[in-house]
């Protein structure tokens, strides 16, 4: 795993967030902009603003998760939101969940460099079998992976009740809470709310979905909401 391509040096907010484990997250910088970029996991010209827009920005999300809690990062692909978070929040019982093998492979590999304590899982949200190993999480969260309506039904089977859903949105956010707030809360959610994470250490803040499951769900909350939606559409919102 190549580890010797240059990377920004952390901005100074980059301390007080990782604390003891910023020379950690130096070297998952340095991954993202050498192997990171040669996979395909980010392009070329994320490098620049790999600290503010993807380690910081991911980290702290961690401002809505309670202490000790077991979370999925959902379509963890280049391990954003959640290695990150697992750096800044060694508390947590983390594990990485993603369908591609290649991606699974850079986050094992990532996993073993940093030393890490998570668990990659190759997988669907909504594969019976990752449901039922993942059922009872507190805290789902998700960066560029679908449509609110879209998320939600993937995660709420994997949330105990009363966990939360919470989705890196950016200026989106509030849109999406529009179109997609009725059919999350006929799948067992509450009423979408849009919080700022980092607001003292990031300018602009990160911008989040947070959803809190409030009951049993029925059947719509476990496949989603199907949708028409153009391709060009659908490329733009899963693209990391």
């Amino acid at each position: 795993m190549d580890e010797k391509a240059a990377a920004p040096a952390p901005p100074e907010s980059a301390s007080s967030i990782f604390g003891d484990a910023l020379p950690a997250a130096v070297r998952f910088a340095e991954l993202l902009a050498a192997a990171g970029i040669e996979r395909g996991l980010i392009g070329p010209r994320e490098v620049e603003r790999l600290w503010e827009r993807h380690l910081l920005n991911s980290a702290v999300v961690g401002e809505r998760v309670p202490d000790r809690a077991r979370v999925v990062d959902l379509g963890s692909g280049a391990g954003l939101p959640g290695v990150p978070l697992i750096l800044a929040r060694p508390d947590l019982d983390v594990t990485l969940l993603e369908p591609m093998a290649r991606r699974v492979a850079w986050l094992e590999e990532v996993v073993d460099a940093l030393g890490l304590s998570a668990t990659v899982l190759r997988g669907r949200a909504e594969e019976p079998g990752v449901k039922q190993r993942l059922a009872g999480a507190d805290v789902v969260i998700a960066r560029a992976v679908a449509p609110l309506d879209r998320l939600w039904g993937w995660s709420a089977p994997l949330l105990r009740q009363g966990g939360r859903l919470v989705a890196l949105k950016g200026e989106s956010a509030a849109d999406e809470i529009e179109r997609d707030g009725a059919a999350v809360g006929r799948a067992g959610g509450g009423h979408p709310s849009v919080e700022r994470c980092g607001a003292d250490v990031l300018d602009p803040p990160a911008t989040i979905i947070e959803v809190e499951r409030m009951s049993a769900l029925g059947r719509a909350s476990g496949r989603g909401r199907p949708r028409q939606r153009s391709a060009q559409r659908t490329r733009k919102e899963q693209g990391h």
